[in-house]
């Protein structure tokens, strides 16, 4: 698997830029404050569903669209980190 973009990149890249939003703008048609819309244009927020649902309505894209974008790149960046993830497995019981 490739590491895929964060949701906020793409928002940024392919949604606020072509249509010439702000931040500040783009927040406001949100109902969210820039600062927490600037932390996901920047990599440093996620998509969570209650955003997903407000991007949904401001800009047409599904909310499951979003949540999977996030859902993918935060798998991928738990998957470099899988020697850090200590497990036991369970054994299944025999019959």
């Amino acid at each position: 698997m490739f590491n895929p973009a964060h949701p906020g990149e793409i928002l940024r890249e392919e949604v606020l830029k072509p249509l010439g939003l702000t931040i500040t703008e783009t927040a406001q048609h949100l109902g969210i404050s820039r600062k927490t819309l600037s932390k996901i244009l920047n990599c440093r927020g996620t998509i969570t569903a209650e955003m997903a649902i407000r991007l949904e309505r401001a800009f047409g894209q599904p909310a499951d669209t979003w949540l999977k974008m996030q859902a993918a790149y935060d798998l991928w960046q738990a998957r470099q980190h899988t020697s850090d993830i200590h497990v036991i497995p369970v054994d299944a019981p025999t019959a």
